[in-house]
């Protein structure tokens, strides 16, 4: 998978959760860029990652995610 269908899918996966269509991701997007995107919606969203591309990050891995970019060479990682 493309590192732009990885940014395509999570798009949808953060504007379903953030209930906004407003929301573009890149690699520096961090949680203080996106509204709401506090500590108990970070579950949420990690959750919905995870069903959306079928994998399971390891509790190590999601604490050490910086920004987005770090998100999607997770992903990448696992794919």
């Amino acid at each position: 998978m493309s590192r732009e269908e990885i940014y395509n899918r999570l798009n949808e996966v953060f504007r379903d959760v953030f209930d906004r269509d407003d929301i573009t991701l890149s690699d520096e997007t961090t949680a203080a860029d996106v509204e709401g995107w506090d500590s108990l919606i970070h579950i949420t969203l990690m959750d919905a990652v995870e069903e959306e591309f079928e994998i399971r990050f390891d509790m190590k891995t999601v604490v050490k995610m910086k920004n987005v970019g770090e998100l999607a060479d997770a992903i990448e990682k696992l794919l």
